[in-house]
């Protein structure tokens, strides 16, 4: 893994070099350069092992999806802030089918460092809310439901949020 100072200097010595190119004429070069730019861009965005996590987490293999995330070292330093919200919600998910403590602290800072997207945000409210039903604690788990509700603005999670009301009224 590349720190992320690196993927902008290899990010703008491309682009340069690519500008060069079109300059020199050679267009297909420098084509190929501005999507290669891109591609640094992009990963500085989105880091290449928590998507590599993402797609180990999709074949429901968790110790996959571990071995991807103990690659990362150092993520308070590596890692853009979102990014450090996603490290956090995908240790939370892994750890809440053996240690509902341990994945309530990750929830909490995956939702305190933000991620990018209003539905994984609303996901991770959920999977909170469902630590809390289940150690009896109904007032924060309604409060959560809500949150994720509000932040379900395509409408992916309305079965699992009717499912949980439905759960916390047995409660």
């Amino acid at each position: 893994m590349f720190p992320k100072i690196i993927k902008l200097i290899l990010a703008f010595f491309t682009l340069a070099f690519s500008i060069y190119q079109f300059y020199e004429g050679a267009i297909g070069n420098g084509i190929f350069l501005l999507l290669l730019c891109g591609i640094f861009i992009l990963l500085y965005y989105k880091n290449e092992f928590i998507l590599l996590a993402f797609f180990q987490l999709r074949k429901q293999n968790f110790e996959g999806t571990l071995k991807w995330l103990n690659r990362i070292s150092n993520p308070e330093q590596n890692l853009v802030t979102k990014q450090q919200g996603y490290f956090n919600y995908l240790h939370g998910i892994i750890l809440s089918q053996t240690n509902l403590t341990k994945a309530e602290k990750y929830f909490k800072k995956a939702l305190e460092l933000g991620m990018s997207m209003d539905t994984d945000l609303a996901m991770a409210n959920l999977s909170l809310a469902g630590i809390y039903m289940q150690k009896r604690r109904k007032r924060e788990a309604t409060l959560l439901i809500n949150k994720a509700k509000k932040l379900d603005s395509q409408g992916m999670l309305t079965g699992q949020i009717k499912e949980m009301k439905q759960q916390m009224k047995r409660i």
